[in-house]
């Protein structure tokens, strides 16, 4: 079958005296039929292309069902006297969340069934879910598209029915005030930029009062509550630059109360203990440190350091108890957590200098992993609750006594089928970069590996937004290790692994430091024996799919195939249209392409404007039709380019979901079955076959 052709149309444009042409931009017209025509097609193609793997999909969806504990239940949570979970059961593909009064004894009390809230429809997405103070009231929103548009609804937890309230439009972010019929969330502007604070009382018929609202499109608004309930937090920060203000929470009709205010470049954020502040911030501190002032003088004039800044150490967020403080660090790379026990007897925090404390670490054995705080919402508790697991160790909740240093196992992610940990062996390497950086790539294999360069290998990565792509357990992976395959994850610059310092050396004017790593960390596994240039797969999603599109026009000949979801390719477009969702915010992630120095060096390296007439690997592009972070039409416009230049007969699939946006299906077993059809193409591409895919 020949692959479709998208028609070329010249559109013209000129920024700082450079001129281009962009034959594809009609693409972004979402509401002509010839796009969905183009894009049926694409899809059409992909269908049959793939056809000949249908049995190897379905074998890859079967085996990561089949590991699965399909009707499961999460590790309860106490808030105040119920004992809070979510469960799953065989063949539905959304969680059930539920309560019980008392104990695990205590009659089942179904807060929300998402199945039932699905019925009929193609896509559903959970956006929040809150408990009001007093137990009584549940409110969640819904985004029933993809476009990340939810609505708000408010549930009476005693008689199961909705309240009239209903809020169209909401955000991510909503808090209740401490009297459970006050309630503060956001909306978003016509950017998808949560901008404005509302505050809204349960009954209310009138329009909601705006209680804040950001006129710097830079700047995203939040709202959250301190651990001891005391207050409300409202957050006005951008990627650089963050402002706090405080609202008693016993008092929601009240003004919030400046911090401090913002200075560019400067991050903060808060926590609240018996009068006192504890405040993380990077001031002359990239990694950032933590000071204390008194709630009644918040001021920075007034802050006291309690925790310096240490180079070697990033401190990542806090977790506070009424006796304890969890500090969520990250060194080496890795994830740590330490613990803080005040040893102080004054509950006023009055004079404002940091309690005294009594500090020690909780130790893991594994050399590569990583651990994360789970939910902890209880302040006067001893008891911190957190997630283990690495690459080879399934997702393990503990409870930790800070006081007595012991641990408890409540669950471990089951794997059901003949998975035993002992199968599997993981190690951290450390790959010199071109400008000698050292970069940490995480790899996990089948144990008896013959480094003899014959095993295929899938290497992934991100590298933005300072977020860390930690080595975490995946069920479904298995099905890759136990066809012989090796799994990496190359820890880049532009996230966060190694210290604020290595998301600043792969942002801004820095940006090709991330996509070079990433061809050091193939390389060095080339090299290593691990692999080959015709037995390596790459992939990544997003921002991660950036990676992959520069990766592909700088190093081709280094891999065979790749998979790029819902890539953001077509960077330059996309950072001078400031009506888009997400340009003007993220122009301290990129730059401001309004300014030469930014528009020359984002130029290039946008995979869109870096396509040549040349040979490229094999190339998997997925797409969501409602994506309102990365719009269809740019994997689109990628795709629809390269097909015309590029001189190779490798396979270049574009799959776009019609029904979904920036995640793909939200069903539990929908998603398997985009991922099986992921590894298929991953497999199918590097020749990989074992006996089970003989058989099937």
């Amino acid at each position: 079958m020949k692959p479709p052709v998208a028609k070329m149309i010249d559109h013209a444009s000129e920024t700082h005296g450079h001129h281009r042409i962009d034959p594809y931009a009609w693409l972004k017209n979402k509401s002509d039929p010839e796009v969905t025509a183009y894009l049926e097609a694409e899809n059409h193609y992909t269908a049959t292309e793939m056809a000949h793997t249908e049995a190897l999909q379905q074998t890859l969806y079967e085996e990561m069902v089949g590991r699965i504990q399909e009707t499961d239940l999460s590790v309860p949570v106490r808030i105040e006297g119920y004992l809070y979970y979510s469960r799953t059961e065989e063949g539905r593909q959304y969680p059930i969340f539920c309560r019980k009064a008392g104990d695990e004894q205590a009659a089942e009390e179904i807060l929300l069934d998402l199945n039932a809230e699905a019925e009929g429809l193609e896509y559903l997405s959970l956006g929040l879910f809150e408990i009001s103070p007093d137990q009584r009231i549940l409110a969640y929103s819904l985004d029933t598209t993809g476009s990340e548009s939810y609505t708000l609804y408010f549930k009476a937890l005693d008689s199961g029915s909705l309240l009239d309230d209903r809020v169209e439009g909401v955000s991510y972010s909503l808090e209740w005030a401490n009297d459970s019929r006050t309630v503060f969330y956001t909306v978003d502007d016509h950017a998808k930029r949560p901008y404005r604070l509302l505050r809204h009382e349960l009954g209310q018929t009138g329009a909601d009062t705006t209680v804040f609202e950001e006129p710097d499109e830079l700047f995203r608004v939040g709202v959250s509550k301190t651990k001891d309930h005391a207050f409300l937090i409202l957050s006005i920060a951008s990627i650089e630059t963050s402002e706090c203000r405080l609202l008693d929470a016993d008092q929601p009709q009240s003004a919030f109360r400046l911090i401090q205010s913002r200075e560019s470049g400067h991050r903060y954020r808060i926590e609240h203990r018996n009068g006192l502040l504890f405040i993380l911030s990077n001031r002359h501190a990239p990694n950032f440190k933590l000071m204390t002032a008194p709630v009644g003088q918040p001021q920075e004039e007034h802050w006291t350091e309690m925790i310096q800044h240490d180079p070697g150490i990033m401190l990542n967020g806090l977790d506070m108890f009424e006796g304890f403080l969890a500090i969520y660090e990250r060194r080496g790379g890795l994830r740590s957590i330490r613990i803080l026990s005040f040893l102080d007897d004054d509950l006023t925090g009055t004079a404002g200098s940091p309690p005294s404390t009594h500090a020690h670490e909780i130790f893991f054995e594994e050399p590569v992993y990583t651990v994360s705080g789970s939910q902890n919402p209880m302040y006067k508790s001893r008891i911190l609750r957190f997630t283990y697991t690495s690459l080879t160790t399934p997702a393990s909740v503990y409870d930790y006594d800070m006081a007595t240093h012991e641990r408890e196992l409540l669950k471990r992610q089951p794997v059901l089928g003949s998975f035993d940990v002992d199968d599997y062996e993981s190690e951290r390497l450390f790959v010199t970069a071109e400008d000698g950086a050292k970069i940490p790539v995480s790899v996990v294999y089948r144990k008896g590996l013959e480094r003899d360069h014959s095993s295929p290998c899938l290497l992934y990565g991100y590298g933005a937004y300072g977020m860390s792509m930690d080595p975490g357990f995946s069920s479904h992976r298995l099905s890759l290790l136990d066809r012989g395959m090796v799994y990496a994850i190359a820890h880049i610059r532009g996230g966060q692994e190694m210290g604020r310092q290595w998301y600043d050396q792969g942002k801004f004017l820095n940006k090709k430091n991330t996509f070079t790593d990433f061809m050091a960390a193939g390389q060095a596994l080339i090299d290593g024996g691990y692999t080959s240039s015709d037995r390596l797969a790459i992939m990544g999603g997003s921002a991660g799919g950036l990676l992959v599109g520069a990766v592909l026009n700088m190093a081709p000949d280094m891999i065979k195939s790749a998979v790029a979801k819902v890539p953001f390719v077509d960077v330059i477009n996309t950072m001078l249209d400031d009506n888009l969702p997400l340009t003007v915010p993220e122009y301290e992630e990129w730059g401001n392409p309004n300014d030469k120095t930014y528009y020359e060096y984002i130029l290039s390296y946008s995979p869109y404007d870096n396509v040549e007439g040349k040979a490229y690997p094999h190339l998997l592009v997925t797409a969501g039709l409602n994506d309102p972070r990365v719009h269809y039409w740019e994997p689109a416009k990628w795709t629809a380019k390269l097909r015309s230049v590029k001189t190779d007969s490798n396979r270049l699939l574009l799959k776009t979901n019609m029904g979904a946006g920036h995640g793909g299906a939200s069903g539990r077993y929908d998603s398997l079955r985009e991922l099986a059809f992921d590894y298929a193409f991953i497999l199918d591409t590097l020749n990989v076959v074992s006996d089970r895919d003989d058989a099937a």
